[in-house]
C-alpha cells in the first residue's frame, strides 16, 4: 500500500466520520431543529400574548366568566413560561454533552496522532541522533535552572 492510497483511505474514512456528526449535530441542534424551535418559540409567544390580552381585556371591560378564576391566564401563562424554560434547559444539556463528546474526540485523536509521531520517531530517527537529541535536551534543561 502506498503513500497515495493510505491518504485516500484517511480521506474517505474523514468524510465518513464528517457526515457521522453532521447527522448527530442535525438531531441535537442543527438546522432542521432551528426552524422547529422558531416555531415553538412563535407559539408560545402568541400563546402568552393571547393570555395576557384575554387578562387585560377582561379587565377593562368588566367581564365576569362563571366558573373563570380572575388569574387562570396568568397561571397559564407562568406555566408555560416555565415548560419552555424546562425544555431550553434540556436543549441546552443536550448541546453541552455533544460539546464534551466532541472535544473528548479531538482530545482522543491528538494523543492518537502523538502516539503515531512518536512511533514514526523512533522508527525514522537514526540512533546517532537520539543520543545526540538527548545530551542537547539535557544541556539544555540543566542550563536552564
Amino acid at each position: 500500500m502506498n503513500e497515495t492510497d493510505i491518504l485516500k483511505e484517511e480521506l474517505e474514512h474523514y468524510k465518513k466520520e464528517k457526515e457521522k456528526v453532521r447527522k448527530i449535530i442535525g438531531q441535537i441542534g442543527g438546522t432542521t431543529s432551528i426552524k422547529h424551535d422558531r416555531r415553538v418559540n412563535i407559539i408560545f409567544l402568541i400563546i402568552v400574548i393571547s393570555l395576557f390580552l384575554f387578562d387585560v381585556l377582561r379587565e377593562l371591560l368588566h367581564l365576569q366568566i362563571s366558573g373563570y378564576s380572575s388569574n387562570l391566564a396568568i397561571e397559564l401563562a407562568l406555566l408555560l413560561v416555565s415548560v419552555k424554560i424546562i425544555w431550553m434547559i434540556n436543549k441546552q444539556s443536550k448541546i453541552d454533552h455533544f460539546q464534551f463528546w466532541v472535544l473528548n474526540s479531538i482530545e482522543f485523536q491528538i494523543n492518537n496522532m502523538a502516539k503515531r509521531m512518536r512511533e514514526n520517531e523512533q522508527t525514522f530517527i537514526p540512533p546517532e541522533q537520539k543520543d545526540h537529541r538527548k545530551s542537547s535536551a539535557a544541556a539544555g534543561s540543566s542550563g536552564q535552572s
